[in-house]
Formats: structure tokens, C-alpha cells, sequence
């Protein structure tokens, strides 16, 4: 049986604004990760890109 990987405690996830983005964030919380202050957002010119923190309490 291989090793349990144990999951950072800190991650900050980034993307385009659209469904796959929001499917990352709410995979991260199904897994324990808690949301860390407010989304960014900004515009590369051509899409809006955000980035959320997530934290993940020790056990």
C-alpha cells in the first residue's frame, strides 16, 4: 500500500473565472480547506482571472 501524501496546509488556487475554477475551490473544501480572506480578481485582457486562498487546519 503506497504512503498517505499529506496535503499542504496552505494553498492559493488561480484561474479564469468560469466552472472549472469553482469546481477546484469546492473540490479543496470537500477535502477540509477552509477559504482564507476574499477572492482576487483581474483581467488579462482578454478573461478575468481570480485566485483564492485556502487553508487547511492540522489534525
Amino acid at each position: 500500500m503506497g504512503e498517505k501524501r499529506e496535503l499542504p496546509r496552505y494553498r492559493v488556487l488561480t484561474g479564469p473565472d468560469d466552472e472549472t475554477f469553482c469546481r477546484r475551490v469546492s473540490e479543496a473544501l470537500d477535502l477540509g480547506y477552509e477559504l482564507h480572506g476574499s477572492p482576487s480578481v483581474t483581467f488579462d485582457g482578454q478573461r478575468v482571472i481570480v485566485a483564492q486562498a485556502v487553508v487547511r487546519r492540522p489534525e
